[in-house]
């Protein structure tokens, strides 16, 4: 592999401005495509063929636009006052008169018609279900600000009027200041890294080109076929993180090479083929992690998995082409103006702080390691009492959660998660009004509406007010205990749907997929990392540390998004359960990083111990030479998800914590004490591999093949331009 990337790398310097023309034209066609051929995304969270799934499914067809996506706009009476007071009652007349107009809209109840009345007991507080036509997660954003303004109008009278539902939604944001200060924190690092801030530049720039371009195909894939709202996001986040990280590798080994005297052809040649090695590999490690994904059944995420991982395939590409082409324009001015005229040096490893680092690390070797599974272990604790929903809490002081809270004050915390039982069938009618009658004997139920039956009567809606909120696991409760009491109903079919209802399948598949999910990538990766090492107990170490890891990054974000511990520092708006999506997204996403630190520190252990080292001093070599970058790529990683955390939409932001503190875990703990430690204890077994694996393929990722002088690449025999530096 080395040997094939080396000449790729010669290839890109050879014909760099054809290869930088090629990357802008593929940029510029993804930019005119994301404009011309984009559509929708969508922020409906399902899985086909659940039960509660089928059953919105099922209302849409058997009730029509009483299937659509739904808001609840929620009017207060005048302190002293009732709504039923002649001007209150006009008021809201005319109101729900406003919203039945508004676009998308199929109807609006009116909450004191004296039929299907909505409103408290003591007449202060009612709502007015505004049903779309399209569908949850599909009202467009011009429809959900028609509603939004035509609340804030209502609003400015005597009543207090609030909407709050999953029409109105907001898809979550991208671009704000603090993914910015992302950005630049992660431009700062690189500068200090080269000491240079033209170097660093090139390396965000050809970041930034890779994401940019998958983001683009992303968006423009969403006019062909329906994507979550959140998948750019997540492709955005991983691509940049890893495409700053590759070139960051690439461009340190080529500066390696101009040190030790090689021309700029020679350099880029070499470094492609040994960091683009452990790029490919590492790239291919959060592939597999991404695409893995699929096993959960879950279409929505298997898309955000999918399209995630095409980007950080485009991430490599950009490393292994652009990245070198970009460094022949560069050549000399690569190094500081004082390294450029000094003769070469093989340049020693760093003798400073690191490199005490790892001798106390190594020598201290068993202390370091068990402080280190104790302290993971202890910021794992929280985990074991980690919940986890699809119901989304808005952020404090926005219209949708002073709704809620006046419908709690009103009518109790249910009424913001209330459940849906469908009845089809000859008997569908008969059987919901005898349900109708038994359910309120359950736990945790407020209220259980009247039948509603479809125009033929072969089904029925019967409503189910829970008195506990949508996120208190008592809700979740009552949505088993209806279904084992509806298991066996007579003349009809009866299924459970609703926010509250989806959320608990949703989690009930996650829960499933989640073992076999590990079992796959692990398995996968480990498979990879024998071949990347030749070695069994050290792809073991590995992924024991990224257990550990993982543990205390969901332990973490346990502590701040459930618990409300340092809320303020992450500027939270409110505590509850986590996204569902969280464990997997983040153990899928911190597995496939993880690996890359493991391959790209180990790969020098290896190379140092391949040469002869002995174990020991191998390991302390190895990790001279890695770890200042492995370092500055941990703190670029980390820059760049904090960022989406500040101000980041809810969703994103709990996800965008825990890949956070995985990665300080994992880059600053694992891979700098754990791994050095137990490499160090084990000693020459490290590198053992069983004489029946033996015959498994060498992948060369530390470039073995490139010392032998006929695999070099051949100097350039025609004239080439060279930069101000060079001369």
């Amino acid at each position: 592999m080395a040997l094939v990337l080396s000449r790729l790398g010669a290839f890109s310097h050879r014909h760099r401005v054809a290869v930088v023309l090629v990357w802008l034209l593929v940029l510029v066609g993804g930019g005119v495509g994301a404009v011309t051929l984009a559509g929708e995304t969508s922020d409906s969270f399902s899985i086909p063929g659940q039960e509660s799934t089928t059953a919105l499914e099922r209302i849409s067809e058997e009730f029509g636009a009483a299937g659509g996506a739904t808001a609840q706009v929620v009017v207060v009476a005048p302190d002293g006052r009732t709504l039923t007071t002649p001007g209150s009652a006009a008021a809201v007349g005319a109101l729900v008169a406003e919203l039945g107009e508004l676009p998308g809209v199929a109807s609006a109840s009116n909450p004191l018609d004296p039929a299907a009345p909505s409103v408290n007991p003591e007449l202060t507080t009612g709502y007015s279900t505004v049903t779309y036509e399209a569908p949850v997660g599909e009202v467009t954003p011009e429809q959900q600000d028609a509603l939004t303004a035509a609340v804030a109008d209502a609003g400015d009278g005597a009543l207090t009027v609030e909407v709050t539902g999953q029409a109105i939604q907001a898809p979550p944001h991208v671009g704000g200041p603090a993914e910015v200060i992302g950005v630049v924190v992660a431009l700062v690092v690189l500068a200090v890294t080269y000491g240079s801030l033209v170097v660093a530049g090139l390396n965000l720039l050809t970041a930034l080109v890779g994401v940019g371009i998958g983001v683009l195909g992303i968006t423009v894939a969403t006019g062909f076929t329906d994507l979550s709202s959140t998948t750019p996001i997540l492709a955005a986040m991983l691509g940049l993180a890893v495409g700053i990280d590759y070139a960051l590798f690439i461009v340190s080994r080529f500066r390696q090479e101009l040190r030790r005297g090689a021309d700029v052809g020679t350099a880029v040649a070499t470094a492609v083929g040994t960091a683009g090695s452990a790029v490919v590999t590492a790239g291919l490690t959060v592939v597999i992690a991404l695409t893995g994904l699929f096993v959960a059944g879950i279409p929505f995420l298997t898309q955000m998995g999918l399209a995630a991982a095409a980007t950080i395939v485009v991430a490599v590409l950009v490393a292994l082409t652009l990245v070198p082409a970009a460094l022949g324009f560069l050549g000399l001015r690569a190094l500081p103006k004082r390294q450029r005229a000094t003769a070469p040096t093989h340049h020693a490893a760093s003798q400073g702080f690191l490199a005490g680092w790892v001798t106390a690390v190594t020598r201290h070797r068993l202390v370091a390691l068990l402080l280190t599974v104790v302290a993971l272990g202890t910021v794992a604790v929280p985990f074991f009492s980690m919940q986890t929903t699809l119901v989304q809490t808005p952020p404090e002081d926005s219209t949708q959660a002073r709704a809620e809270q006046l419908l709690a004050d009103g009518f109790g915390a249910g009424v913001n998660g209330p459940l849906t039982v469908l009845f089809e069938g000859d008997g569908a009618v008969q059987a919901a009004t005898t349900a109708a009658g038994e359910i309120p004997g359950l736990d945790d139920v407020a209220i259980v509406t009247p039948p509603v039956p479809n125009a033929d009567g072969t089904a029925a809606l019967v409503s189910v007010i829970p008195q506990s909120g949508p996120t208190d696991p008592a809700t979740e409760q009552l949505v088993t205990d209806l279904r084992d009491l509806l298991a066996d109903v007579d003349g009809a079919q009866a299924s459970v749907t609703g926010a509250t209802a989806v959320s608990v399948d949703v989690a009930a598949s996650l829960d499933a997929a989640l073992p076999v999910y590990l079992a796959l990538v692990v398995g996968l990766a480990l498979v990879l990392l024998v071949l990347v090492f030749r070695s069994l107990l050290v792809p073991l170490v590995g992924v024991l540390g990224f257990v550990l890891t993982v543990g205390a990054a969901l332990g973490a974000t346990v502590a701040v998004f459930q618990w409300g511990w340092l809320a303020d520092l992450v500027n939270l708006e409110g505590t509850g359960p986590l996204i569902s999506l969280t464990p997997i997204l983040v153990i899928g996403i911190l597995f496939g990083l993880a690996m890359d630190y493991q391959i790209f520190l180990v790969s020098r252990m290896h190379e140092a111990h391949s040469h002869g080292a002995a174990p020991l001093e191998a390991v302390r070599t190895g990790f001279r030479q890695a770890a200042p970058v492995v370092v500055a790529a941990a703190l670029i990683m980390f820059s760049v998800f904090a960022g989406f955390v500040p101000s980041g939409d809810a969703t994103i932001k709990s996800i965008a914590f825990a890949l956070a503190a995985g990665i300080a875990f994992d880059a600053f703990v694992v891979r700098m004490v754990l791994v050095p430690a137990a490499l160090a204890l084990l000693g020459a077994r490290a590198w053992w591999l069983p004489r029946w694996l033996r015959w498994l393929p060498t992948l060369d990722v530390e470039g073995a093949a490139l010392e032998r002088p006929a695999a070099r690449p051949q100097p350039q025999q025609q004239p080439e331009v060279v930069g101000a530096g060079e001369r």
